[in-house]
This record gives structure tokens, C-alpha cells and sequence, in this order.
């Protein structure tokens, strides 16, 4: 039963934080250094990435990214277009409508944005 009287003897004693009588000057230096150093950090943050962002803008540009996103983007806009034109004849009620083949692509981007959102609303709960 000793040993027991000893361990909340103990509890008690580290339950309470003793007292320190410059605690408050303590915490007032260290609030300074952190404030100080938030204008320097922001700084340095801020700079690499527009120093980032050069970067990866003048790789894109370099590696031709946009001539060829421009070709990808007509050959699979020639090919959804044929698929498109195949179904036609089966679907003569979504043509018939005044927007036509427009409908679809605000539909098919929608779509994608609809998916974005969902994507991201699972990332925010992981």
C-alpha cells in the first residue's frame, strides 16, 4: 500500500506546474523572437516561389508542353467528334436541341468539374 500512497503522492506534485516568477518575461522574449522572424520567413517564402514558379514556367516553356497539349487536344477532339457522329443517327433527340454538340461538352466539363470537387472534399476529409 505504500508504493501506492507514493504514486499519488507523486501525481499531486507534477499535477500542479511549480511557479516561476519570470515566466511572464519568459513568454513575452519568446512571442518577440517568433514575431520578428515571421516578416523574414514570409519573405523567403514568398521568393522561392516565384523563383519555383520561373522555373516551372520556363521548363513548360522549353519542353514545348503547349504545342503539344494543342496537338493532343485536336486529335482527341477529332476523334470525340467522329464517336460523336456515330451515335448521332441513335440519339436524334440530344442534337435536336438548339445547342447540339455544345450541350455535350458543357456536360462532359461539368462533369470533370463535378469530379474535382469531389476529389478534393475527399482529400480535405483524409
Amino acid at each position: 500500500m505504500a508504493e501506492v500512497d507514493f504514486e499519488r503522492a507523486l501525481e499531486r506534485m507534477f499535477a500542479r506546474a511549480p511557479d516561476v516568477g519570470d515566466a511572464e518575461s519568459f513568454a513575452d522574449r519568446v512571442q518577440r523572437r517568433l514575431d520578428r522572424g515571421w516578416a523574414a520567413r514570409r519573405l523567403l517564402i514568398g521568393s522561392a516561389g516565384v523563383v519555383g514558379g520561373v522555373i516551372g514556367a520556363s521548363q513548360l516553356i522549353m519542353s514545348n508542353l503547349f504545342s503539344r497539349a494543342e496537338a493532343a487536344s485536336s486529335e482527341s477532339a477529332r476523334v470525340l467528334t467522329t464517336g460523336v457522329r456515330q451515335i448521332a443517327p441513335q440519339a436524334d433527340w440530344l442534337f435536336s436541341r438548339p445547342a447540339g454538340v455544345e450541350t455535350i461538352w458543357v456536360a462532359a466539363g461539368l462533369a470533370v468539374l463535378a469530379l474535382g470537387f469531389v476529389l478534393t472534399r475527399i482529400i480535405e476529409e483524409i
